[in-house]
C-alpha cells in the first residue's frame, strides 16, 4: 500500500474533526506525565472537547483551504489539537489550568470562531467566565434595582400607615373555671 493511501484516512479524520468547529487550539504537550495527560483528556472529553495528537504534516494538509490554515505556522514540534464544536472557550479554560500548573505545557495558537488567536490571546480568553456565569451576573444586575425599588415602595407604604396584614386579636377570652 502506498504511503499516500495510508495518510488519506488520517487527513479525513482531522478534516471531520475540525469541520464545523467553534474553536481549535494547538498546545505543546511536553512535560506531562501519563497520569496528568489522562486526567487532562478525561476533563476535555467530559466538556465535549476532542483532544488528540496528530502528525504536523497531517494537520497541515487537513487545514489547507480552511479557516484553520493560519495554524500552519505553528506546526513544528510536538503539538496536540483540542477542538470544540459547541463552546468556543471551554477548551481554553481547561487547558489554561494545565498551562499554569506545568511550565512545559504551553498554548501555541488557535482559531476561535474563525479568527486566529496567538498564545497570549488564548490565555486571555481562558479567563472569560462561562456563558452561564455571565448570564447569572447579567440577571443579578437586572434584578437588583427592581428588588431595591420594591423595598422602597414597601417602606413608603408602611410609613404612610397603609393597613398592615391582619394581626391576631390582642384580647384574651376570660378563662373558664
Amino acid at each position: 500500500m502506498a504511503k499516500v493511501e495510508l495518510k488519506a484516512p488520517i487527513i479525513e479524520e482531522i478534516s471531520g474533526v475540525i469541520n464545523g468547529a467553534q474553536a481549535a487550539v494547538l498546545v505543546q504537550y511536553l512535560g506531562l506525565t501519563v497520569e496528568q495527560d489522562t486526567a487532562l483528556r478525561k476533563e476535555l472529553r467530559e466538556a465535549g472537547v476532542q483532544y488528540k495528537v496528530y502528525k504536523n504534516t497531517m494537520m497541515k494538509r487537513a487545514f489547507e483551504g480552511t479557516e484553520f490554515a493560519e495554524l500552519d505556522q505553528h506546526l513544528d514540534g510536538p503539538n496536540a489539537l483540542a477542538v470544540s464544536k459547541d463552546d468556543p472557550v471551554v477548551a481554553e479554560r481547561i487547558l489554561a489550568k494545565y498551562v499554569k500548573a506545568h511550565k512545559c505545557f504551553n498554548f501555541v495558537g488557535g482559531v476561535i470562531e474563525g479568527r486566529y488567536a496567538d498564545a497570549d490571546k488564548l490565555q486571555e480568553m481562558a479567563n472569560i467566565p462561562s456563558r452561564e456565569v455571565l448570564l447569572g451576573r447579567l440577571f443579578g444586575s437586572m434584578q437588583s434595582p427592581i428588588a431595591n425599588f420594591a423595598r422602597v415602595v414597601k417602606q413608603i407604604a408602611e410609613k404612610d400607615g397603609a393597613p398592615e396584614e391582619a394581626a391576631p386579636a390582642a384580647e384574651e377570652a376570660p378563662a373558664a373555671e
